[in-house]
């Protein structure tokens, strides 16, 4: 008897008369058309011999296990062998390749291979590129650090130069400026980390003075228009503020600095004399003045203000009390000088006294006693005074006391 399967033979009565094989289905091997072909595996329930169906691109061979799975090749995996397998991508539509992510994800998208799940602040199709405020840094190699800039004095973002080490920020935001963006610009300064723009109410020129303010306490460098103060709000010594409040105008002089031009005439003149007089102390009111020297209105065209600032009216007033000082000390040595060269003239007259065999002529020079009575300067009970001042030794002994 054939003995064929009924499922697998097409005819379980005929069968080879030498042999004895059985003429099987597809999918249907063996003597007895009993088993699966290759390429194909039995199911479970019906035990008929379905085909394996591997890809052909992704499979090592047409054969499949008992379950129906195929063996796959490296990077391809399913029951089939048609998905690779995690980390790798299909290439070319026929086979899976490695994911290209930098060592920064191990996960692809399986058709476009885009790396998934970027890790160390990378970004990118392959994890190429950092994240928005990170760089790339040469050590460790690929390695994205955090930008040392911050988001409020710039962009946030940096890279690195050709050449340099170090990062750069990529653009400061306004007041900010240096590498790291962590200095604050001309025309600001620093208050509290944050840089504030100078307050110098419009009297600094940048030209003049780039910095416009001192950077670390907003001081006004360079006032100009004749301000001063901290932020150039005041007026200098000897300027006020004009009525509108705006600019700062020369202070006019009132009382001390002013200059006059009188015209007097006198007597047995043949033209008029012409003086000025400046009015230095305030003591002399206007009522004194017109009383000394009367001045009609039609005079006013002749008179004549100084412009003079109190500061040099002031340095005037002390020039002059020094000269006098001065003068008055002059003076009162000069007199005492003189005093004293004529006590000394009177104190200390000359003497001339000449001697002979019997007498003693004696004479006496001072030019404030002509007559002096010399009568008392040799002291002699026998000596007598001639009238022409010679004195004659009387005593046996020529004995004389001078």
């Amino acid at each position: 008897l054939c003995n064929c399967s009924a499922v697998g033979s097409a005819s379980a009565a005929k069968c080879n008369s030498t042999t004895g094989q059985c003429p099987c289905l597809e999918g249907y091997a063996g003597p007895r058309c009993e088993s699966c072909a290759e390429g194909f595996y039995p199911e479970r329930r019906s035990q008929r011999c379905r085909p394996c169906g591997c890809s052909p691109a992704g499979s090592s061979s047409a054969r499949c296990d008992d379950s129906g799975k195929c063996q796959c090749k490296v990077g391809v995996t399913d029951l089939k062998c048609d998905r690779c397998s995690d980390g790798y991508y299909r290439f070319n539509e026929t086979i899976c390749e490695p994911c290209q992510c930098n060592n920064h994800s191990k996960t692809c998208d399986s058709l476009t291979g885009t790396c998934l799940l970027c890790q160390e602040n990378t970004e990118g199709n392959h994890c190429e590129l950092c994240k928005e405020g990170f760089y790339r840094s040469t050590y460790p190699a690929h390695a994205c650090h955090r930008c040392p800039c911050s988001t409020v004095a710039s962009t946030g973002t940096c890279r690195i130069q050709p050449g340099e080490t170090a990062p750069r920020c990529d653009k400061c935001k306004t007041g900010y400026t240096g590498p790291n963006c962590n200095q604050c610009d001309n025309g600001y300064y620093n208050s509290d980390s944050i840089c504030v723009r100078c307050k110098c109410n419009g009297n600094v020129d940048p030209a003049r003075s780039p910095s416009v303010c001192k950077p670390d306490s907003g001081e006004c460098i360079g006032c100009l228009y004749h301000t001063a103060g901290f932020h150039c709000e005041e007026c200098e010594d000897g300027y006020v503020r004009d009525p509108e409040g705006t600019n700062c105008t020369k202070k006019e002089a009132t009382l001390g600095p002013e200059t006059r031009e009188f015209t007097t005439s006198a007597p047995n003149a043949s033209k008029a004399t012409s003086f000025s007089m400046a009015v230095i102390n305030s003591t002399l009111s206007p009522t004194t003045i017109q009383t000394i020297f009367p001045i009609s209105s039609s005079d006013n065209s002749t008179s004549a203000f100084a412009d003079v600032s109190w500061t040099q009216f002031n340095i005037i007033i002390l020039t002059v009390i020094i000269i006098v000082v001065v003068l008055l000390m002059g003076f009162v040595g000069a007199v005492y000088m003189y005093r004293e060269y004529q006590n000394r003239k009177l104190n200390a007259p000359f003497w001339t006294i000449e001697l002979k065999e019997d007498n003693i002529s004696f004479s006496s020079y001072h030019d404030s006693i002509p007559n002096a009575d010399v009568s008392g300067l040799l002291e002699d009970d026998g000596n007598e005074v001639t009238p022409n001042g010679q004195l004659t030794l009387t005593t046996p002994m020529h004995n004389y006391k001078a």
